[in-house]
């Protein structure tokens, strides 16, 4: 065996409480305090360790993915086989093409990523071509508030006040968006996230009503998120951008909407995609109507992922941040919000390892 042979590939689930200075959004019924994503490790025969992240709503469940299906495949395979992950994904494919395998299998492709990098010795975004920009602007993205004009008027004043100039809402009605628009002030751009709101015969009055206030885009708009005909549908008689794909199950599903430019953004999670699903459906965008827009809803190497295939793809845009008050905030010393940017980190790999109370899973409960 080589010193590039994967000796060992583990989950350590990532569990960060939050504050949004409100009572806790709810989150499939229940009140929701913690953020979660895991941590993937990777280390080779030789002790190069690099680090991936998965998206995790159930820990237990993709602890156990990991344990009996991907650390057993992976281990003893070579990091730089470039069949390694295509392989991967053929043999686990009868598994499903979304879900816990997908997403395991997500952060283990960002760890490869990583690994390459530090091998090399450049930051990731020198794989993807270099880096256009040295820092990205970023929003502040804020979560649900139900529409209460006092709480979103506070915290688009906080979030303001902490140098963002670009809001997106979690919020589905027009007056919440008009309050958050008076607040903010004519200028800044301010996206709406709507987590699939309305049913196809319902977006288009709903959007109109919002439209006076000037949003950037509206955010998966419709249910069920799939419905790929009534999406571009509703763009076409639309005058306001769409932006969909964190619910994608696949990077097929966003490709095909690059390719037919139904929709004015794509947002691939490269913690759900892979960041070589999400790097090439950034290049399918290229020179292209559709931009490529990525989802960030995530604090780990997946957020670092994002920043580099910000800094390097075609088409600025800006990096979502999720505008909470966290316990503990990962790589706050290298790649921190300041003045409504993240500078692009220039060390090897991603640019930073998890802190050592992320690493040892001090938070994954």
């Amino acid at each position: 065996m080589s010193a590039n042979t994967i000796a060992s590939v583990a989950c350590i689930p990532m569990r960060l409480p939050f504050h949004h200075w409100s009572p806790p959004p709810l989150f499939a019924g229940r009140p929701r305090d913690k953020l979660d994503s895991a941590l993937v490790r990777l280390e080779t025969r030789d002790g190069a360790v690099a680090w991936g992240e998965s998206y995790c709503v159930e820990p237990r469940a993709l602890a156990a993915v990991f344990e009996t299906l991907i650390a057993p495949l992976a281990c003893g395979r070579q990091a730089d086989d470039e069949t390694l992950m295509p392989g991967l994904q053929r043999m686990l494919h009868n598994l499903g093409r979304s879900g816990p395998v997908v997403h395991a299998l997500a952060g283990l492709d960002i760890a490869l990523w990583d690994l390459r990098a530090k091998r090399a010795g450049v930051p990731l975004y020198a794989l993807l071509g270099g880096k256009r920009r040295s820092r990205v602007r970023a929003y502040a993205s804020l979560l649900q508030y139900y529409g209460d004009a006092g709480r979103l008027e506070a915290v688009t004043a906080r979030a303001l006040r902490d140098g963002y100039n670009e809001i997106k809402l979690h919020e589905r009605t027009a007056e919440a968006l008009a309050c958050v628009r008076r607040a903010a002030g004519r200028g800044v751009p301010i996206m709406v996230d709507t987590n699939c709101a309305w049913l196809p015969g319902e977006a288009n009055a709903a959007i109109a009503a919002m439209a006076p206030h000037d949003p950037c885009w509206i955010e998966e708009p419709l249910w069920p998120p799939e419905d790929h005909r009534a999406l571009a549908a509703l763009q076409r008689d639309c005058r306001i951008p769409l932006a969909v794909g964190e619910n994608a199950g696949s990077a097929g599903e966003l490709e095909r909407l690059v390719d037919e430019a139904a929709v004015r953004y794509v947002q691939p999670s490269v913690i759900k995609l892979g960041l070589s699903a999400a790097w090439r459906i950034s290049q399918r965008c290229a020179g292209g109507p559709v931009v490529c827009a990525p989802q960030v809803a995530f604090f780990g190497p997946g957020y670092l992922a994002s920043l580099h295939l910000i800094a390097a793809q075609e088409t600025e845009v800006a990096l979502e941040r999720l505008y909470v008050e966290l316990a503990h905030v990962p790589y706050a010393e290298f790649a921190a919000v300041e003045r409504g940017g993240v500078d692009v980190p220039d060390r090897p790999g991603l640019g930073a390892d998890p802190e050592p109370a992320l690493a040892q899973g001090r938070y994954s409960a």
